[in-house]
C-alpha cells in the first residue's frame, strides 16, 4: 500500500477557504478521502498558538482525527502586523520524511512550496496538493503530480 504523509498549513487553509469558498475546511472528510489513495503514516497540522478556547478545541479535534499538531506562538509586532508561518518547519519535515513515504500531501496554496515539491519529485516522491483553487499559486499547481481543488464536499 502507498505510504502517505500529510502536511496541513492550517492558517493558509483556514483563510483561503473562508475568503474564496465562504466556509471552513473539513479535515475529517479530507482524511477519509486520502485513505483511498494509501495509508497515512504521518500527518502534521501546523498552526499558530493564540491560546484561545476555540483554537484549543479545534487543535484537539485535529489530534482526534490523527494529526500531530505543531504549534508556533503568535507574534504581534509593534507596528500592528503579525508573524507566524510554518514554511521552514513544513519544508524540514517533508525533506526528513522523503525517504520514508511514497507520496506527500500538502494542504496549502502557498507558491513558496513549489521549489520544495520540485525537489521531492526529483527524489522520486509523488506530490499531491489540496487547496482553494482561486487562491493557489500557479507555480504550486505545476510543481505537483496531483492537484485537487477544495470543493463544497470538503467544506463544513
Amino acid at each position: 500500500m502507498t505510504k502517505l504523509a500529510v502536511f496541513a498549513d492550517v492558517q493558509n487553509i483556514y483563510y483561503t477557504c473562508k475568503e474564496s469558498l465562504g466556509g471552513s475546511f473539513n479535515y475529517r472528510k479530507c482524511w477519509q478521502q486520502l485513505t483511498q489513495y494509501g495509508d497515512i503514516t504521518h500527518a502534521y497540522a501546523y498552526a499558530i498558538d493564540k491560546g484561545d478556547d476555540g483554537q484549543i478545541k479545534f487543535q484537539d479535534a485535529l489530534r482526534h482525527i490523527g494529526f500531530e499538531v505543531k504549534l508556533k506562538p503568535f507574534i504581534s509586532r509593534a507596528d500592528g502586523s503579525a508573524k507566524g508561518d510554518w514554511d521552514v518547519g513544513i519544508t524540514i519535515d517533508m525533506l526528513d520524511l522523503a525517504t520514508k513515504v511514497d507520496e506527500v500531501v500538502l494542504l496549502s496554496g502557498d507558491g513558496d512550496f513549489a521549489i520544495l515539491l520540485d525537489k521531492l519529485r526529483s527524489l522520486g516522491v509523488k506530490t499531491r496538493v489540496i487547496s482553494a483553487p482561486n487562491l493557489t499559486a500557479t507555480s504550486l499547481i505545476k510543481a505537483c503530480d496531483h492537484y485537487q481543488e477544495i470543493s463544497a464536499d470538503l467544506l463544513l
